[in-house]
């Protein structure tokens, strides 16, 4: 048996308050992962920016390889050092680092050097103008194609990028040690899931894929 779903649940509840604006309802239903990463970049003062990401994915087309940001606030210190510097660099962590990736939550004032601040290392990207993070086993270095509104007047926008350079640690090139996934490969974000009967909340977590056939 299935449940239909077309308006948000009478148990879901705010955790904090303005929750269901920054998020859709819709959001903690499904509960889809997604990969997470820091894209990293340069503010106007020169700066180290870092974001956690989440909410998007990574296509081949024609030889190209597009990164499509899902969700970037227009208020936000990347969206504006994408507008500024059209580039950036996508850094995917192990979970070994994790902790010091969030810190870069609270490490978000302007004058802040996010990355260094938060106890992760800089390190020059090869392409484009921006910082890499030396602890992310893959760095991809993008150049900024175009943005588009969810919706009009929406407050974040999708954002595409071209990579032009891919960096990756030797240890990660081959599946038959250790390889992209599993616990110390990719992390996949895990957006707090509801139980819809219920109203009951899972915290924000993070996983790991597992191969199989």
């Amino acid at each position: 048996m299935k449940k239909e779903f077309s308006q948000m649940p009478e148990t879901f509840k705010e955790v904090w308050a303005g929750e269901f604006e920054g998020f859709a309802w819709h959001d903690f239903l499904t509960a889809i992962p997604s990969v997470l990463f820091l894209i990293t970049s340069y503010k106007s003062n020169g700066k180290e920016n870092a974001c956690l990401q989440s909410w998007s994915t990574f296509v081949g087309d024609k030889g190209e390889f597009i990164c499509i940001i899902g969700s970037v606030s227009k208020r936000s210190h990347l969206y504006q050092t994408l507008k500024d510097t059209k580039c950036c660099v996508l850094n995917f962590p192990s979970r070994d680092i994790y902790d010091k990736c969030s810190e870069t939550i609270k490490n978000n004032n302007f004058d802040d050097d996010e990355i260094t601040k938060s106890g992760l290392t800089v390190e020059k990207a090869v392409s484009v103008n921006a910082p890499r993070i030396k602890e992310c086993f893959l760095n991809i270095e993008c150049e900024y194609l175009w943005e588009h509104e969810h919706f009009e007047k929406s407050r974040d926008v999708t954002v595409a990028l071209r990579a032009k350079h891919i960096c990756m640690d030797v240890d990660k090139c081959d599946e038959n040690t250790i390889g992209r996934y599993g616990k110390s490969g990719y992390m996949y974000n895990i957006h707090s899931p509801r139980n819809p009967e219920t109203g009951e909340v899972t915290p924000d977590c993070f996983g790991a894929l597992e191969k199989y056939k």
